[in-house]
């Protein structure tokens, strides 16, 4: 089976026949799009000081808030505040005038985002809109909020390193977050990613080994610990958009106090195939690498269990090139499933119903 599945992934054919709109095409310019986005930011005009701030939240939902995500493992690391994600209509009530609130909607009509966005402004908070237009884009002009627009035009998952390069610019400018590495991060993306790209036959590519790892199986992502489940949940989010699959995901040390017994009554629940997979950094500390392995044997009768390990120079270049990694896994195993990454049927359907209603 295995070697069937090899050499279908191998042939260019089968893994471009169901992507007609070029997503694999945008996952290998994800590099070219964070130099980008960091000229695009640089430029940006931000009329804001950021020493009374004590609060960043970062509002946005699916692929726009993704690179919430990795903006808070970035400052639970190396920020001078809290940062916390918001996905939702409204924003917490502690939420004030001394809270830097970065609005992020990738089309800028995102609902839940321009809900929260007028919550921000009705308590006086500072406000930076991350955008490519739409009504985001109108308000925060017509109200005098800084917008950095970026460019619009493809799904926004695929346009991560438009919704975050932006945001850690600005927040180095303020003197929230240190400046971050960009063009590194991007050229370690683009160095890690020759090994995962088509032309690289299966025996070598990790991403194709994956993909055929988690085809046909119900799949879990662990996170060995805070910035690793960060990773795992983008996984999660693009294995389930563009390969159509159903995953799991939970973070060390936590899944050790309760999901770790759930695993006893595994054979019970009719899956016919689980794999699991632990996203590690490689320099955890002992006792956390020592749940790991305890816990690949206490699961290793109903699962398999794979460690895939992140590399790079520094946080972000780690974040990014594991984050990458998950991309072009999805795209694999989107072909083996038979669908195209582009279509996302439910999602529409539910914008398309919610817009029929007030």
């Amino acid at each position: 089976m295995t070697d069937s599945i090899a050499a279908r992934l191998d042939d260019p054919s089968f893994s471009t026949r169901l992507d007609p709109r070029g997503i694999y095409d945008l996952a290998v310019g994800f590099p070219s799009q964070c130099r980008e986005a960091l000229r695009i930011a640089e430029a940006a005009t931000i009329p804001l000081a950021g020493d009374e701030i004590r609060l960043v939240v970062v509002t946005g939902l699916g692929g726009s808030a993704a690179g919430g995500d990795f903006t808070r493992a970035l400052f639970e690391a190396e920020g001078r505040v809290p940062c916390l994600v918001n996905r939702d209509y409204t924003l917490p009530h502690y939420v004030g005038a001394d809270t830097l609130v970065f609005a992020t909607s990738y089309s800028g009509n995102t609902e839940e985002t321009l809900s929260s966005y007028a919550d921000a402004r009705g308590r006086g908070a500072r406000i930076i809109a991350v955008t490519s237009g739409g009504e985001l884009a109108r308000r925060a002009e017509a109200d005098g909020v800084p917008v950095i627009r970026i460019p619009g035009g493809q799904p926004p998952r695929t346009a991560m390193g438009f919704m975050l390069v932006p945001v850690l610019v600005a927040a180095a400018r303020l003197g929230l977050l240190p400046r971050q590495d960009i063009v590194a991060a991007a050229a370690h993306c683009e160095a890690s990613m020759s090994g995962w790209r088509r032309e690289t036959p299966f025996a070598g590519n990790e991403a194709k080994q994956l993909a055929a790892y988690l085809h046909g199986a119900m799949g879990v992502v662990y996170g060995l610990g805070g910035w690793q489940s960060v990773v795992a949940t983008r996984w999660r989010g693009q294995l389930n958009e563009n390969a159509k699959q159903i995953v799991l995901t939970h973070v060390f040390p936590e899944l050790n106090h309760n999901e770790i017994i759930g695993w006893e009554g595994a054979s019970r629940i009719g899956v016919g195939r689980w794999a699991t997979l632990i996203l590690e950094d490689g320099a955890e500390r002992d006792r956390m690498r020592l749940r790991a392995e305890v816990t690949e044997q206490l699961i290793g009768g109903a699962t398999p269990v794979r460690r895939v390990r992140a590399t790079g120079p520094t946080l972000l270049a780690r974040m990014l090139s594991l984050a990458l990694l998950g991309d072009f896994v999805s795209l694999y195993l989107a072909a083996l499933n038979g669908e195209d990454p582009f279509v996302i049927r439910s999602i529409d359907a539910i914008k398309d119903a919610l817009s029929k209603t007030p």
